[in-house]
């Protein structure tokens, strides 16, 4: 085995790398919220839009409950 590392000391380092990726992949997912929808129709050139929608819908979310808290303080 590489640099005189045992089959099971390798699979082991092997098997908990492939899962941290796995583990990381899935938080990115998590937080950024990817549309993975197919289109019907594919966009022309240039109108592709690249946006992050989870970001948009948290700050969609604390604006709202900003002006939730704001209008509760004046009442």
């Amino acid at each position: 085995m590489p640099a005189g590392v045992s089959w099971a000391r390798y699979m082991k380092l092997l098997g908990s790398s492939v899962l941290a990726m796995f583990a990381g992949a899935q938080v990115v997912h998590q937080y950024y919220l990817p549309d993975l929808t197919i289109p019907e129709i594919p966009p022309k050139p240039g109108e592709l839009q690249t946006e992050l929608l989870g970001y948009k819908m948290r700050e969609e979310a604390a604006a709202s409950l900003q002006t939730i808290k704001t209008q509760e303080k004046l009442d």
